[in-house]
């Protein structure tokens, strides 16, 4: 646990998946509660596979993104700062399709909105080191 959710400033791992888990059942956040954590550094430039698998759709798919911007969550009306604690993966990133078999996300400069949360959970990969 990191500092900061020691003190109350950032939820905690189980706060964060009760959140979640209090979305609608069959919404995306409903679905990333039952995931672990997987990605915990920034994510930006990163090669990440989405968590594409059932129950989320009703087959399995494979869509790779690299995150390029990040956009933090409006707060609302009347609020000036987020309320303490502070979600633990917040906000979303803009993305572009490096690979996918899903039939709605081309690759080919295709830009996606993905939640920093979806991004947390997903499956970094490493690119091979060419040989000498």
């Amino acid at each position: 646990m990191s500092f900061l959710s020691r003190i109350g400033f950032i939820e905690t791992e189980e706060q964060e998946r009760t959140r979640l888990a209090q979305a609608p059942e069959g919404s995306l956040n409903h679905y990333l509660s039952t995931l672990p954590v997987t990605i915990e550094e920034w994510p930006k430039d990163l090669l990440v596979e989405l968590p594409w698998e059932p129950p989320r759709t009703d087959q399995s798919y494979r869509v790779v993104v690299v995150p390029i911007e990040f956009r933090k969550d409006a707060l609302p009306d009347g609020v000036e700062e987020e309320p303490v604690p502070r979600k633990r993966h917040s906000g979303s990133w803009t993305c572009a399709v490096v690979y996918s078999d899903h039939p709605s996300y081309p690759v080919g400069g295709y830009r996606i909105i993905v939640p920093a949360a979806e991004l947390a959970r997903g499956r970094k990969i490493e690119l091979a080191e060419p040989a000498a």
